[in-house]
């Protein structure tokens, strides 16, 4: 497993050979991060066609300010930060009301009415198909300000600290949104497993 120090070496040397505008480094870094960013924009859009419209304008960005990175955050979170901004900048030229940031944080999803623990599921039918795809219909059900911080956290795997930095929220509002997130997911797929649950034998509960 590569370790924490490995990594930033590595993302030095990258940062190094980008710099020198070397087109290798170009292409290493559109294949470790074009997928990423292109499902953050899509989770923030959903459309095919923005998000990779999205992923262009984001390396290309990168690519005009790179001369303009300190290396405060790793190189990997400046280009979601750059892909998020784009997203949210499309997003408020169709619905300008739009709100992403601290603003408005009183608003609530709903509270969860049935309270399930997924422990208790069995290992294959939680990592069934057709569980995955109530899963993906379940977050593109929710709010954008949930479900980016929801798809950064939980889908892309990055942590909390970061997530607040790519969308430039506090960190107590990444972490209330991210739990609001979670009971909203719950609550949508309890209806969901516990058909499937029922139908998938010889699985028992």
């Amino acid at each position: 497993m590569e370790t924490e120090t490995g990594h930033h070496q590595d993302e030095q040397l990258l940062l190094a050979a980008l710099r020198q505008r070397e087109a290798q480094a170009f292409a290493t870094l559109f294949e470790l991060y074009s997928d990423k960013i292109y499902r953050l924009a899509l989770s923030l859009l959903k459309e095919e066609a923005a998000a990779e419209g999205v992923v262009q304008d984001a390396f290309l960005r990168l690519i005009e300010r790179l001369d303009q990175f300190e290396g405060r955050s790793g190189l990997g979170t400046w280009l979601y930060r750059i892909a998020y901004n784009l997203s949210v900048d499309r997003l408020r030229q169709r619905r300008p009301e739009v709100i992403l940031d601290d603003e408005g944080e009183d608003g609530r999803l709903p509270a969860p009415i049935h309270v399930v623990d997924w422990t208790q599921w069995p290992e294959q039918l939680l990592s069934d198909a057709e569980v995955t795809a109530e899963l993906d219909k379940a977050i593109a059900a929710l709010p954008e300000k949930f479900r980016v911080v929801f798809v950064l956290r939980e889908v892309e795997g990055l942590s909390t600290e970061e997530t607040a930095q790519i969308t430039g929220l506090s960190l107590s509002a990444t972490k209330v949104r991210l739990h609001r997130a979670r009971l909203f997911l719950r609550e949508q797929l309890t209806q969901s497993l516990v058909l499937l649950g029922s139908e998938k034998k010889p699985y028992e509960m």
